[in-house]
């Protein structure tokens, strides 16, 4: 099947089971997962989508995100808008078909259950953390490749190879990183409701070099100073001023005040003010990571690889987006992202020891050997969702190898090897063409490779030891298959073709 019809495929079979066209209100998606807004809920047919085959799990929070893995995701994501705009233009006129409920009521029904339900998740930080990574997502391509480019180049520079190639390079590698606080603070405007350029217009001037000739605090200005802490700041600034104006600034005049009144008032305090600040913030957050590992080192490591899937079931690893890009920015690559990336190599482990520790379970195991080729690369939902978090404790286990293939960088970034990242966004194998450090690309990229040996055996001892009880095993350890009629019965009644069971007790 070609490429094009597949992802065609994977979309319509998608639509009818969120609701078909007329239930979508919204349609996005991130790296790995299609995010919908849905007008109602109970139209999702969530077992039938977690058994179409492009289909990695399902997540639910303020959008319903089918998890698709990147690539796909970025493909299938065209595909089901058209069907969508195609369903409701083929929808039928009001006077063809008299729906049994009216428009209005199930409007109303859906607005109320999407209520509800945000009203459990919508808190306060959390809608902010959602608006960060909001922010920073749609910069992680760039950072990519980026990055990518910049670890060829540092490669070549090493080697003496293409000598003539190598200034163009690291100026494709560098040339978003010189202008990033502009995109941070496009992307901040448009996020809280301003005009998106006026919050570029605003952060550029963080890094126009005219601003080394400008004193603030007794101090000469640098450019980048702040760096996209800054340009975050100063965008949302810049967005609180340009409502102010629309609100109080005459209608006749607004085209001409409200644009020159947001820039420069912003502008100003970003000069005399944001910069300094942001810039003692971005030091303060460089040096407190340089002093964690260079003090905790694998203590800290093993409580920051531990707990990093915990914080992405609940969200909270939003908020590590602009550290990692504040680190990348000063010091040129994140000492952080590395560790963090222990944590999808103890859930590699922990999969493997549940697939040798239910050899009856073909259902299982079929979604392990399709989803870990996946998980040695970095995208880890299939595993979770599909594998260790239903069944309950081998979750935990997997954070317990990620824990020590994070606190084995952390004691090598206490020795003095520090292991870090030009980008964020890939992790796992798929890191390591963006590796860099302190001690040489061969030294770095052992001492990775090695975390992620360590995160692999201890996910799949603690699960394989730890991550079942006897009533799990009992509960998990049977043939998912229909019974074949020539095969004798066996005790007690079968469920064949028995959906995912409900994660057990840990």
């Amino acid at each position: 099947m070609a490429t094009e019809d597949k992802n065609r495929a994977t979309a319509a079979a998608i639509l009818p089971l969120v609701g078909g066209a007329a239930n979508v209100s919204s349609i996005a998606h991130c790296m790995t997962r299609l995010r919908l807004g849905l007008h109602d809920r109970s139209l999702v047919d969530d077992e039938a989508l977690k058994a179409v085959p492009a289909v990695m799990g399902v997540v639910e929070d303020d959008t319903y995100q089918i998890v698709l893995g990147p690539g796909t995701v970025a493909r299938v994501t065209p595909e089901f808008e058209q069907l969508v705009e195609e369903g409701r233009a083929a929808a039928p006129e009001p006077g063809e078909a008299a729906p049994s409920v009216s428009a209005e009521e199930l409007a109303a029904q859906g607005a109320a259950m999407k209520a509800a339900r945000k009203a459990k998740n919508a808190t306060p930080f959390k809608l902010f953390l959602r608006r960060i990574a909001n922010i920073f997502v749609p910069l992680i391509p760039a950072l990519i490749g980026c990055g990518i480019i910049a670890g060829l180049n540092g490669l070549l520079v090493n080697l003496g190879w293409l000598t003539s190639v190598t200034p163009a390079l690291a100026a494709m590698a560098s040339g978003f990183m010189a202008l990033i606080a502009v995109f941070v603070g496009y992307n901040t405007a448009k996020e809280f409701g301003g005009t998106p350029i006026l919050g570029g217009a605003v952060a550029a001037i963080i890094v126009f070099p005219g601003v080394a000739n400008i004193e603030a605090f007794g101090q000469k200005l640098s450019p980048g100073q702040g760096g996209v802490l800054g340009a975050l700041g100063a965008a949302v600034l810049a967005v609180y001023v340009e409502k102010w104006c629309r609100r109080w600034v005459p209608e006749a005049l607004d085209v001409l005040v409200t644009p020159t009144l947001t820039v420069l008032v912003s502008g100003l305090v970003t000069i005399f003010g944001l910069m300094y600040v942001a810039g003692e913030i971005s030091t303060a957050i460089g040096t407190f990571a340089d002093w964690l590992l260079s003090n905790g080192g694998a203590g800290a490591g093993f409580v920051l690889g531990g707990l990093f899937l915990p914080l992405v079931m609940l969200g909270l690893h939003q908020a590590l987006i602009p550290i990692h890009t504040t680190l990348i920015e000063q010091q040129g690559y994140t000492v952080l992202l590395p560790i963090l990336a222990m944590a999808g190599a103890g859930q590699v482990g922990a999969a493997a020891a549940v697939y040798f520790r239910l050899p009856r379970n073909e259902s299982i195991r079929r979604t392990i050997k399709s989803a870990l080729p996946a998980g040695l690369l970095g995208v880890g939902e299939p595993l979770i969702y599909g594998v260790s978090l239903p069944l309950g404790r081998p979750f935990i286990t997997a954070c317990v190898g990620g824990a020590f293939g994070g606190g084995f960088i952390g004691l090598f970034n206490q020795l003095g090897d520090k292991v870090g990242s030009t980008a964020i966004g890939p992790s796992g194998w798929a890191l390591f063409p963006l590796l860099d450090g302190n001690h040489g690309l061969g030294t770095t990229a052992a001492i990775y490779a090695g975390g992620l040996l360590v995160g692999y055996f201890a996910g799949f001892l603690a699960t394989y030891f730890f991550g079942f009880s006897k009533d799990l095993l009992t509960e998990f350890n049977v043939s998912q298959e229909p019974a074949e009629s020539t095969v004798a019965a066996t005790d007690g009644p079968s469920t064949p073709d028995a959906p995912a069971k409900e994660p057990a007790g840990v």
